[in-house]
């Protein structure tokens, strides 16, 4: 038995009705021409050979006595008739009715006496452009279990990189089957943990303290940094809000809020909505790099252009900017434990500004200030902890939380959650099929009823857009204003910049100033990038479309009509 750390069984602790824990993906599969089999049949045969190099879908729960600690994880043969499902849609369905069930579907818990996760099978689809059959698939894994980066590594194991499966060496790959304990080993079990989990935070605190100390050296500057203790109290102060201010010309942005309040800070419902919608991932790098910026930014600016106009129609526009929380990393590179090492940081949108072009310097300006920050501070996040009475505590909490509306009553501090996964960017298979999309299904939370997650995928940029069906039921409309942001990056002009006097020339520059009229009159001047500018409110056109990639594009065949703003 191996007991969970802290993080990963706080998703167990906090999950309810209203707030399901579990992450997952919608994929388009696209079937070899001439396929006649039974593609669910084929599924679970694939995963049964798949399932000795894939422990996270091994195991199972087991509750330590009364609940007191952390419960731990026991080996476990998963039911593929179980696990693996087929649910028939009405012939020549599309993206929306696939949207659709999966707005249904997620509020649905998992069985927390199986292995957590589940694999839904869509049929019934219309087929593609040339007439290839096609399927869809609904992933869910509980996030106790993974998390981003950790259910990128099972889909390695899963997916192939040709339609013809790859050889797997069972024998080699599952490991010796571990007993269950009983009672009294249950309780020597949650105490030899909590005793490991005390020990390994008292010797992070050292560590900390140096971190701190060295920000400390850095911030007040060399020997003075001993006698300057007010400075060093601004700086803890500064750590402990996660305040940091970045200077872009004379624009400082902080990501500390208070946030303002909007629709989507509100306790959760039992329903969900999900769109998804896909951009081109070349043509984005294209862009974003004459500009000077990061993926990241480009999807902030993105989602935030697209917020901005989804609160201009719908109302009211907050004056001042949306606030994103974004998840980052602290895995190290080569890691694929499927546990949960992330921490959380916040970043400004910039939504309150109606030029482009500010937006994006705000965006980047806040990315910065991010980046400096978490450079030094993600080290200090703790991913365990002591749980004794954590999860009575934790439970009974999650559950006062949403029926007391206690998200109404608390002070704002973000407005959406947006994540970026990487992903690989070749195409894959699965039991023969194509993928053709990766949409992301991720998790909303009380106060947070809007999640975005990103995952890049052969060449596109698949973006998931997951809400409470109540706050927010226009998510297949928010996706085309997904899009329309997209175009508005594109048109967006590259800033020159300022030139800076050369002083060689400076004799002939005060000559200049006593020219004639006419001569600076003749002197030529240099074009836009761009003739306009798209107007920060615009409405979503469907008659400009992204470049389409190589590989078959899913939303052309399962297009459908998304409600947009006149």
């Amino acid at each position: 038995m191996k007991q969970l750390a802290g993080l990963d069984a706080s998703f167990l602790y906090l999950e309810t009705p209203q707030m399901p824990m579990h992450v997952g993906a919608l994929h388009l599969l696209q079937l070899p021409v001439g396929y006649d089999g039974d593609f669910v049949e084929d599924l679970r045969e694939h995963m049964r050979a798949r399932l000795p190099l894939l422990p996270a879908l091994r195991r199972k729960l087991l509750a330590m006595p009364l609940g007191l600690s952390n419960p731990g994880w026991v080996d476990a043969d998963p039911d593929l008739e179980l696990h693996i499902v087929e649910i028939p849609l009405p012939e020549g369905s599309g993206m929306a009715a696939l949207e659709a069930e999966v707005g249904s579907l997620h509020p649905v818990l998992l069985d927390r006496t199986r292995p957590l996760w589940k694999f839904h099978v869509f049929t019934g689809l219309e087929p593609g452009p040339e007439g290839e059959p096609r399927v869809a698939l609904y992933t869910q894994l509980h996030h106790a279990a993974v998390d981003g980066q950790a259910a990128v590594a099972l889909a390695q194991v899963i997916l192939d990189l040709s339609p013809e499966p790859r050889a797997i060496d069972t024998l080699a790959a599952r490991g010796k089957k571990r007993g269950q304990l009983g009672t009294v080993g249950l309780l020597r079990a949650a105490v030899s943990q909590q005793w490991k989990q005390t020990v390994k935070l008292a010797r992070s605190l050292p560590n900390a303290a140096g971190i701190l100390g060295g920000m400390a050296v850095g911030y007040v500057g060399g020997a003075a940094a001993g006698a300057s203790v007010n400075k060093l109290r601004t700086l803890l102060s500064d750590v402990a809000s996660q305040t940091t201010a970045v200077v872009r010309g004379k624009t400082a942005v902080s990501s500390l809020g208070p946030a303002p309040r909007t629709r989507f800070n509100v306790s959760l419902s039992a329903t969900r909505s999900f769109a998804g919608v896909t951009l081109p991932l070349a043509e984005l790098n294209r862009t974003r790099k004459r500009h000077g910026a990061s993926l990241n930014d480009a999807v902030l600016f993105v989602i935030g252009g697209a917020l901005r106009r989804y609160f201009a129609k719908h109302g009211p526009l907050p004056r001042k900017s949306l606030i994103a929380a974004v998840p980052v990393s602290t895995r190290a590179a080569g890691d694929t434990t499927s546990n949960n090492q992330a921490t959380m940081t916040f970043m400004s949108l910039g939504t309150h500004l109606a030029q482009p072009a500010e937006r994006l310097s705000h965006v980047m300006a806040s990315s910065a200030a991010m980046k400096a920050q978490m450079s030094q501070l993600k080290s200090l996040m703790p991913t365990d902890f002591p749980s004794l009475g954590i999860p009575w505590l934790m439970q009974a909490g999650a559950m006062l939380y949403g029926r007391a509306k206690v998200a109404e009553k608390l002070p704002v501090i973000a407005n959406v959650v947006i994540s970026n996964v990487p992903g690989p960017q070749v195409p894959l298979y699965l039991a023969g099929a194509q993928m053709l999309t990766n949409y992301p299904t991720s998790i909303a939370v009380h106060g947070l009823a809007l999640n975005v997650t990103v995952q890049t995928y052969n060449q596109s940029l698949d973006i998931g857009l997951m809400a409470c069906g109540e706050a927010l039921p226009e998510t297949a409309e928010l996706a085309a204003y997904v899009e329309a942001a997209f175009l508005e990056f594109q048109a967006l002009p590259v800033a020159e910049a300022p030139k800076t006097p050369d002083p060689a020339r400076a004799p002939a520059a005060r000559k200049q100033r006593v020219a004639p009229p006419a001569a600076k009159a003749s002197k030529p001047t240099r074009a836009p990038a761009q003739a306009s500018k798209a107007p920060a409110t615009a409405q979503p056109s469907r008659a400009r479309k992204p470049v389409a990639k190589a590989t078959p594009q899913p939303r052309a065949s399962t297009a459908r009509k998304r409600t947009a703003a006149a």
